[in-house]
């Protein structure tokens, strides 16, 4: 400081430096609040909706066990079909979980599916064989299979566009829609029809699936359902054995 009381050069130029350093550690302050700043934390913002679901087909492909609930909100009343799956799944392909089926009453049952056998734990009932299309429903196992499962749908999808997105806690997710056709579904869901299906696939910024929404015709000659798929591809390591 000067007799005068201004400041010296030395001062001056240490209070500028001090300034800009507050202002770069606010800066990266706000841009950690908005996920960095959306730079290269979030690489999908430059890629096509067709090269994100292959990279969430990769993921999916790549998982060791996946936690899945399949449901849906309610079925034709002239169908017998799958209400509901829900348990863990490896690309084996193996499933252990519990299963709800619409038959003349709802039945929730215990359900395993291994080595191409399912076996279901109806009540009152010990261990026993089922055949899924009986009710119009895939093995659960072959769901997870990588080649023909669910994560075929996502490179078999047309008409693809970016829709909506929107945060779960410190997580973007952003919704892909699209169509699939019948025939891929088919191939999936044996019970479906030929007609498209609509579906809303979304994917966290890293390119992670984290649910699906697919609506058409799953029983072929009824009206159309909509099924919803939930996904966590860090599911806890499950042994799936044949309980028989």
């Amino acid at each position: 400081m000067t007799p005068g009381g201004e400041p010296t050069a030395w001062q001056a130029v240490l209070v500028r430096t001090s300034s800009n350093v507050a202002s770069l550690v606010l800066s990266a302050a706000l841009c950690i609040a908005v996920s960095g700043c959306q730079g290269n934390d979030s690489p999908s913002r430059d890629q096509s909706p067709h090269d994100r679901l292959a990279a969430a087909k990769q993921g999916f492909d790549d998982a060791d066990f996946i936690d899945f609930t399949l449901s849906t909100k309610s079925l034709p009343d002239d169908v017998e079909g799958l209400l509901s799956a829900k348990g863990t799944g490896t690309h084996d392909p193996a499933f252990d979980g519990e299963v709800k089926v619409q038959t003349g009453f709802d039945v929730t049952a215990p359900l395993i599916a291994v080595d191409n056998d399912v076996y279901i734990k109806l009540p009152f009932s010990d261990w026993s064989t089922l055949d899924p299309a009986r009710y119009g429903a895939p093995d659960p196992a072959e769901l997870m299979d990588t080649k023909g499962g669910i994560s075929s749908l996502f490179t078999a999808t047309e008409d693809l566009a970016v829709g909506d997105s929107s945060r779960d806690g410190e997580t973007v997710l952003t919704s892909i829609d699209g169509t699939i056709p019948g025939d891929a579904v088919k191939a999936v869901f044996p019970s479906s029809g030929d007609d498209g299906f609509d579906v809303s696939y979304t994917l966290t910024d890293g390119n992670r699936i984290d649910s699906i929404e697919i609506t058409g015709p799953f029983y072929d000659g009824s009206d159309d359902v909509t099924y919803s798929i939930s996904l966590d591809l860090d599911g806890d390591k499950v042994d799936i054995l044949a309980p028989i």
